[in-house]
């Protein structure tokens, strides 16, 4: 995992953790569905339509996630606090079709009548 130094001097990873994962919902607001991706796998409708692409560059290296939010500016948040200022290039919708109240929801199994 690569290092970088943070706004504050600490070195932080590019990739998420998974205690930052944790962390984000509460925080933030924004829950990461697809890290370190391309937009073609991202392009997949089956992902909520509230769902974010987001650029960015850290060390020279670009990378999009797939973010789930409801405003832009607690993604830019998130990203700001996490990469620093100059790491967003850009943000933009994404290519779900499902309904943000209906995504993950799983139908419950009926039961036989006898």
């Amino acid at each position: 995992m690569n290092k970088v130094e943070s706004v504050v001097g600490q070195e932080v990873g590019v990739e998420w953790t998974p205690e930052e994962k944790n962390s984000i919902p509460p925080r933030y607001g924004c829950q990461i569905l697809l890290e370190n991706t391309t937009v073609e796998a991202a392009k997949d409708p089956s992902f909520p339509s509230d769902a974010y692409l987001i650029w960015y560059e850290v060390d020279g290296r670009e990378s999009i996630d797939l973010c789930r939010t409801s405003k832009r500016s607690n993604l830019f948040d998130l990203y700001y606090d996490k990469f620093g200022p100059g790491s967003i290039k850009k943000i933009d919708f994404g290519y779900g079709r499902i309904n943000p109240k209906l995504w993950g929801y799983k139908q419950s199994e009926k039961k036989k009548k006898k």
